[in-house]
């Protein structure tokens, strides 16, 4: 399953450039430690060093996760990324000659679409569990498929899904180990 996550692009982190003749799209793609709320009572963070540039080399950037809608690429040298303490950064070349990213670019420019999101899968994550009833993950290694420009902010009801019955399994297998310790020290 790939996971899609969206972060919220604070003023000055997720904006247009024009230089020589070209236009870009650049900002943070994800912000380290940032708690992103999945459901009531449970958060995600993605930590610093969750992804290797080096393995992740064929990445892509879409609008609003669309496969059809390819903006830049890093193979091709249209996608920019970098990471670095504060988040992973990225840089997308505007392709003048495709209208949909022209408008894209336009649609940021103008602060109309200022979200981004990026699609991955989790390879190494830790699960915390608060006594106030509070569940965090957090984010330690993933592959990296695609970033991308989005108009709404929203996890994908898949993931949301997901994560909601990791956490019934975890909630049932300490019931299970918990009765079991109970039956070990009653002698049933």
């Amino acid at each position: 399953m790939i996971c899609q996550r969206t972060s919220a692009a604070r003023d000055g982190e997720f904006k247009t450039r024009a230089e020589n003749g070209k236009r870009y799209i650049e900002g943070y793609f994800v912000v380290y430690g940032a708690r992103y709320e999945i459901f009531k009572d449970a958060t995600e963070t993605v930590d610093r060093g969750a992804f290797d540039l080096a393995r992740d080399s064929d990445v892509r950037a879409l609008t609003n996760h669309d496969t059809t809608l390819v903006l830049g690429r890093t193979t091709a040298g249209t996608l920019t990324l970098r990471d670095d303490d504060y988040g992973l950064w990225g840089s997308i070349e505007i392709n003048e000659n495709d209208q949909d990213a022209v408008n894209q670019w336009e649609r940021v420019n103008r602060r109309d679409v200022t979200q981004c999101s990026f699609g991955f899968d989790i390879l190494d994550e830790e699960f915390i569990e608060k006594d106030d009833g509070k569940t965090e993950w957090h984010i330690r290694k993933v592959k990296l498929y695609e970033v991308s420009v989005v108009t709404f902010p929203a996890y994908e009801a898949t993931g949301v899904s997901a994560r909601k019955a990791e956490l019934e399994t975890i909630k049932k297998r300490k019931l299970e180990k918990w009765r079991s310790e109970m039956r070990s020290k009653i002698g049933g």
